[in-house]
């Protein structure tokens, strides 16, 4: 879910990322069970911050996407377990719940290195 969120809000404005970051989150919360509200406000804070920092950046850069998911898994994740501590979420599994965090982010940026690849590779015979 994150790297649709980020892809989408890397080309859109402020207003249509919050509102995607929204419905994204809130598809999350409604098949997540005891989650609360937690990924409907960290995906549409996302999306959000996304848009702020992504003003003025090549979008289709693969490099930069990925670096920009890998940092949105790790604000996203950080932002949902501040949500389920506020909700009463015990803290006993910090630990692994960062290292789950930063497998995740890793591998949606490989996940989206090999998406763009394939769509450039995709788009490159289609052409011919």
């Amino acid at each position: 879910m994150v790297i649709a969120v980020v892809w989408f809000s890397l080309r859109s404005d402020l207003i249509q990322a919050s509102i995607f970051g929204l419905i994204a989150g809130l598809a999350e919360d409604v098949f997540s069970a005891g989650t609360g509200a937690g990924w409907t406000i960290s995906t549409t804070l996302t999306a959000i911050f996304v848009t702020l920092i992504s003003r003025g950046f090549f979008a289709d850069s693969i490099p930069l996407l990925a670096i920009f998911v890998a940092i949105a898994t790790l604000v996203r994740d950080a932002l949902f377990w501040a949500v389920m501590w506020f909700q009463g979420y015990p803290n006993g599994y910090a630990n692994v719940h960062f290292h789950q965090s930063l497998w995740q982010a890793l591998l949606d940026a490989l996940a989206v290195i090999v998406i763009m690849l394939a769509l450039r590779y995709r788009d490159y015979h289609a052409a011919q």
